[in-house]
């Protein structure tokens, strides 16, 4: 196991705010950017990521998420840009000089220490004393539902469990920053919720300011206050969860976040869309000429079955999958174009072969040109 992200510069004790509100520290990252040879990984990348607030950098394999997160640790040196933690500039600081926790999706414990051992570790290299320690690994233990299992060894633990126990060993000595590299990808589903609670809790209690990596939208969704989108090295968008999904300003982000359904047309005088089936769907506003070819597009969620003469397309049912509470419909329009995906409530699907009209709010309708370079 790696020591660096327990250590600190630090020798004297880490005093925790009052009540535990509020001990995260604001992060600016400012134009960072990393090569390796002739593949650029990380290009110019710049945030603002304020006190207390839950970030994440969501994207696929090669996105740069997560080489932009050992940057901010300090385990990856940028080629250029800076990186500043609570208005202290640490670009060219060790990771042990950074006084950051690290929380790995490999868990990392030592397995012949027990749990409070585990815990304690990061604070023993700090030089607290044994009263402090103990205080402070109990009270962390407790927060997190773990009391219980001090004296255990990691692997009389579950999976979810030791996760907990690499998760306190981080919080422990109240870093600024909590930087999360995937944590929870080796568990199963309902261990993952369970946990995805667990983390935004404590996270809200003590007021930590927490950059996550992942590639799974849903659970972005599920813990940000804010979600960097990455691509190619770069930042797609980056805001709100309801905004990357209601509002997205790429065709990337739009397709990223919930598998969007891509209508092409041409824009009408009135700002609709003429499809190429034949429908015209109304959509928010935009700022494409009318003329301009563009793709409306839509998330399956919120996409509705009427009457074939009352939707802006119509189609076939190809498929009905059953998926717990939602059913997974495909439905192939008249004319050309793929099929188009929806999401509708158990109990609301069509049958397979039924002929069924397509309906959306415009509000939910974006439009990006037809190249996919915006909109």
């Amino acid at each position: 196991m790696s020591e660096l992200h327990v250590m600190s510069e630090r020798k004297s004790p880490l005093v925790l705010a009052p009540d535990g509100i509020g001990i995260g520290k604001s992060l600016s990252v400012t134009k960072v950017r990393k090569t390796y040879g002739t593949m650029t990984a990380v290009d110019e990348v710049s945030m603002e990521i304020g006190a207390g607030e839950f970030v994440t950098f969501l994207g696929s394999s090669g996105s740069g998420k997560t080489t932009t997160l050992m940057m901010i640790a300090g385990f990856v040196e940028p080629d250029s840009g800076s990186i500043v933690v609570g208005g202290r500039d640490v670009t060219r600081l060790a990771p042990q000089k950074r006084g950051l926790g690290f929380v790995f999706q490999q868990y990392l414990l030592f397995p012949h220490m027990t749990v409070s051992e585990n815990v304690a570790f990061p604070l023993e290299l700090r030089g607290l004393s044994k009263q402090d320690i103990r205080n402070r690994v109990g009270e962390t233990l407790e927060m997190a539902g773990l009391s219980r299992f001090a004296r255990r060894r990691p692997r009389e633990l579950s999976g979810g469990q030791q996760q907990r126990v690499a998760l306190c060993r981080a919080l422990v000595y109240r870093p600024p920053v909590i930087l999360m590299d995937e944590p929870l990808g080796a568990l199963d589903k309902k261990l993952r919720d369970q946990l995805q609670t667990e983390i935004k809790r404590i996270q809200r209690e003590l007021g930590l300011t927490v950059i996550y990596v992942t590639h799974d939208q849903e659970e972005a969704l599920v813990l940000s206050d804010r979600i960097a989108v990455m691509r190619d090295g770069r930042i797609d968008q980056f805001d709100t969860p309801q905004e990357l999904f209601e509002r997205p300003r790429t065709p990337f982000v739009a397709d990223f976040l919930g598998a969007a359904n891509f209508l092409p047309g041409t824009v009408e005088s009135d700002g609709a869309v003429r499809l190429d089936t034949g429908g015209v769907v109304r959509t928010r506003r935009h700022d494409h000429a009318a003329g301009a070819r563009v793709q409306a597009a839509v998330q399956p969620g919120r996409l509705a079955v009427c009457a074939p003469e009352d939707g802006f397309c119509t189609g076939i049912v190809e498929t009905v999958t059953y998926v717990g509470t939602l059913v997974r419909v495909t439905i192939r329009p008249d004319g050309a174009g793929s099929t188009i995906r929806l999401e509708i409530p158990a109990g609301r699907a069509p049958l397979m072969g039924d002929r069924v009209g397509l309906t959306a709010d415009p509000d939910d309708v974006s439009v990006f040109d037809a190249a996919g370079t915006g909109g």
